[in-house]
């Protein structure tokens, strides 16, 4: 779970390094978590971001999972589990000062130092973004890859963007 917090709560700023980060974008992601024992977990969906701060992910393998931040709080909805779990943010993936301290390594590979961190962001001829790689505190390596990636203008919808739920889902809040 402190993965999913960690990865979630980007906020993410329109002008940032030389990688192209427009005002929303909907992509298909595959998400793949190693850990140190080389075990790995695939998850595959669909994200969407806008208005620099909002973000939901739509988890559709191996479990149906939804979830969405307005960078202040996280909501994560659990189809399977039946149970809604909510939690504010105190320390966030702040992804645009993550940008902006990307520095070319190749062609189409940056690499970022940010809180102890490294990220290794690699990027389209376009400079459109295709993935995201980097340790987390578990030392599970994770991966995110982006297809099929929408670029727009404007913000979408606050309705897009949010999190629903059945009532009779079980709720957690921490």
């Amino acid at each position: 779970m402190k993965i999913l917090l960690w990865i979630l709560s980007l906020s993410v700023a329109v002008t940032a390094s030389e990688i192209a980060l427009p005002d929303n974008f909907k992509a298909d992601f595959t998400q793949k978590i190693t850990n140190v024992k080389k075990s790995s977990i695939n998850y595959s969906g669909k994200v969407r971001f806008s208005d620099k701060r909002f973000l939901k992910w739509e988890y559709l393998k191996p479990t149906k999972k939804e979830v969405c931040t307005d960078g202040l709080e996280l909501k994560v909805v659990d189809h399977d589990l039946e149970q809604v779990s909510s939690y504010y943010i105190n320390k966030g993936f702040n992804f645009a000062k993550i940008l902006k301290k990307a520095k070319k390594h190749s062609k189409n590979i940056y690499v970022a130092h940010y809180q102890n961190r490294s990220y290794t962001i690699q990027v389209n001829s376009k400079k459109q973004l295709q993935s995201i790689a980097y340790f987390d505190d578990l030392d599970n390596k994770v991966q995110i890859v982006f297809k099929s990636i929408q670029y727009g203008k404007g913000k979408l919808s606050k309705k897009s963007m949010q999190c629903y739920s059945p009532k009779n889902y079980d709720k957690i809040e921490g």
